[in-house]
C-alpha cells in the first residue's frame, strides 16, 4: 500500500507590481538583485527597460507593468529584478523582470490553486497558471506564466540586445 501523498506542493516567489501581488514559479527564477543600472537601449519594445550586466552577460529588463498594461513602473529603494529563465523553443534564455518590491516565498498544494477567473484581474487571463489562495483562502496571488507572458518572437526581441556605449544609465 502507497502511504505517499498523492499531490506534491509548489514553491512560488511573490513580488509586487502595481500594487498587486504576483508570482512564478520558484524553479524559473534564478536569483533577486537590487535594482541598479539598467542602460536604456533606442528602438527596442516600451516594456523593455533596458540591459544590464549580470557577471559578464547582458540581460534585458522587462517592466512587467508595462507588458501587463499598468503603466511604467516607479523605482524605488524596495525596486528590483527577478532574473528569471523562460523557454524560447528548446532553448532557455535569461531575462531580468523589474518588480517594486519581493514578497515572499509561498508553497501551495494543489487544491490551493484554482483556474484562473475569465474576467476581473489586470492581466490577460492566457498569462496566468492560475490563482493562488493563501492563508484562510480570502486573498489570492497571481501565478504568472512567464513563458506566455512574452511570445518567442519578444523573447528573441529583448535576448538579441546589446547596450550602445553611449546610452545613458537608467538609475533609482
Amino acid at each position: 500500500m502507497n502511504t505517499q501523498p498523492s499531490s506534491v506542493s509548489t514553491q512560488y516567489l511573490s513580488f509586487i507590481i502595481a500594487g498587486e501581488e504576483y508570482a512564478l514559479g520558484i524553479l524559473q527564477v534564478k536569483e533577486i538583485i537590487e535594482y541598479d543600472t539598467v542602460t536604456r537601449v533606442p528602438g527596442t519594445p516600451v516594456w523593455v527597460r533596458g540591459v544590464f550586466n549580470l557577471r559578464g552577460s547582458v540581460v534585458p529588463v522587462v517592466d512587467l507593468a508595462v507588458k501587463l498594461g499598468m503603466g511604467t513602473s516607479t523605482l524605488t529603494r524596495w525596486s528590483c529584478i527577478v532574473v528569471v529563465e523562460v523557454k524560447l523553443g528548446g532553448e532557455r534564455v535569461v531575462l531580468g523582470l523589474l518588480s517594486d518590491a519581493i514578497g515572499q516565498v509561498i508553497e501551495l498544494e494543489p487544491e490551493a490553486v484554482a483556474a484562473p477567473p475569465t474576467f476581473g484581474t489586470p492581466v490577460h487571463v492566457d498569462y496566468l497558471l492560475g490563482m493562488g489562495r493563501l492563508g484562510t483562502g480570502k486573498k489570492f496571488v497571481l501565478l504568472l506564466n512567464i513563458d506566455k507572458v512574452l511570445s518567442s518572437q519578444e523573447v528573441l526581441a529583448a535576448s538579441a540586445l546589446r547596450a550602445p556605449v553611449d546610452a545613458p544609465p537608467d538609475t533609482p
